[in-house]
């Protein structure tokens, strides 16, 4: 079975995970929150601008098909939290040209999206970006969200039940339609050979017919033909991530090990990430990718202040405003920027390649990992002092794929 370096990796991959004010419900009542920014686009140039700064791999930009909520799977009626978002494709597009290294990973809810349409709107921000796209496959089982759309119903459960058989079955078809959902995306990516567009004035021809191909995709949950409409992206395949809980059914680490370039996983300390680790590594082998390449990204919810005391203090007033205290499904760390630096690498060694942390106060904590994490992880050699690839697959050290259809000479 393959797995993952078990020695220290001489060099961390880093990442950050954006939404609205920032990961903690009460993020917006801050000062540095600028609440009537969040629907400016001005407002995610300054974050992921920033981001950039700091030298950072990528950013994913969060999303939903239904207003945010404090409950597990319904909508709480508050009115004392951010409700309401921009769509996570179109920031990264409008960010886009702003940028010139940093990867751009929007999130989209597979569930109730066409693999059609996701495949031409990331191969379009790979175009925008220069070879710079990923996507974040989510899916959910939302009562509300399917509504919107007529086409599907969720029976109605509660958090309780996730290890019920009826939840369980309804997990494992999410996942595998999801599955399915990035298998035809890639096909899709791959429709068009690289040299398909000829462009020549002269003879009036613009593509080689012969080289767009139809994927005929067949499954349970989606029927697709192609070719796409949209050319192969300049990275042949943009990188396909998703977040993969531990759950009973193992439907998530199976999603990630058979079909994404970047996992998140959610450790709480090293003992765990080694075995989510070893698990999605036997996910990847089960799935015959024993040989590609799949980078685990650690998330962590950081409160990070040059003082312990203060991060700390900093967290319980955001918890006074919210009216309970902040839980997560990813370790919520507080302190330092050094202490934050002990712990990623305490778990890089336990065999992640990197980390992606959720500002816990988007304009605090961001630039407390920008300007005080990167520099004290490149003081110890632990992350790089210039980008050296001007695409996302070159940052994280991936070659651009043969693309599957395409024709060989003799």
């Amino acid at each position: 079975m393959s797995s993952a370096p078990s020695s220290l990796p001489s060099s961390l991959h880093l990442a950050v995970a954006l939404d609205g004010a920032g990961w903690h419900p009460a993020a917006w009542r801050e000062p540095v929150a600028r609440p009537r920014d969040l629907l400016t686009a001005s407002y995610w140039t300054d974050l992921i601008t920033e981001a950039e700064r700091g030298l950072l791999d990528f950013v994913t930009i969060e999303d939903a098909l239904g207003l945010q909520s404090s409950r597990f799977l319904e909508p709480d009626g508050r009115t004392d939290q951010v409700r309401g978002q921009l769509d996570a494709v179109l920031i990264a597009a409008r960010v886009a040209p702003l940028t010139r290294h940093i990867g751009l990973i929007p999130t989209v809810v597979a569930t109730h999206t066409e693999p059609f349409h996701i495949s031409k709107a990331i191969a379009t921000l790979d175009y925008v970006s220069a070879g710079r796209a990923g996507l974040r496959v989510q899916v959910s089982a939302r009562r509300n969200e399917a509504a919107h759309f007529g086409r599907r119903e969720f029976p109605a459960f509660r958090i309780e039940d996730l290890e019920s058989p009826d939840v369980r079955d309804v997990t494992r078809d999410l996942f595998d339609e999801a599955a399915d959902s990035i298998e035809v995306v890639r096909r899709l990516w791959d429709s068009w050979e690289d040299d398909a567009e000829i462009r020549d004035v002269a003879t009036g021809r613009f593509i080689d017919r012969d080289k767009l191909h139809y994927i005929d995709f067949e499954g349970k949950h989606f029927s697709v033909k192609g070719p796409s409409i949209t050319p192969r992206p300049p990275q042949g395949q943009p990188l396909v991530s998703a977040l993969a809980h531990e759950t009973g059914t193992g439907a998530p680490f199976r999603l990630v090990g058979r079909s994404a370039d970047i996992g998140y996983v959610t450790p709480h300390d090293a003992e765990q990430a080694r075995a989510i680790v070893g698990a999605v590594r036997a996910e990847q082998d089960a799935a015959g990718r024993a040989e590609e390449p799949l980078h685990l990204f650690g998330d962590l919810v950081v409160f990070l202040d040059d003082d312990p005391g203060a991060a700390a203090a900093r967290r319980e007033r955001l918890d006074s405003l919210a009216g309970d205290p902040y839980t997560s499904d990813a370790r919520i760390f507080t302190g330092t920027p050094v202490q934050l630096a002990d712990l990623l690498q305490e778990l890089a060694g336990e065999g992640l390649s990197g980390f992606r942390l959720r500002p816990a106060v988007a304009g605090h904590d961001l630039p407390a990992i920008t300007r005080g994490l990167v520099p004290e992880l490149q003081r110890r050699g632990a992350f790089r002092r210039e980008y050296e690839a001007d695409t996302l697959r070159g940052l994280l050290g991936l070659a651009r794929p043969v693309n599957r259809y395409a024709t060989t000479t003799v």
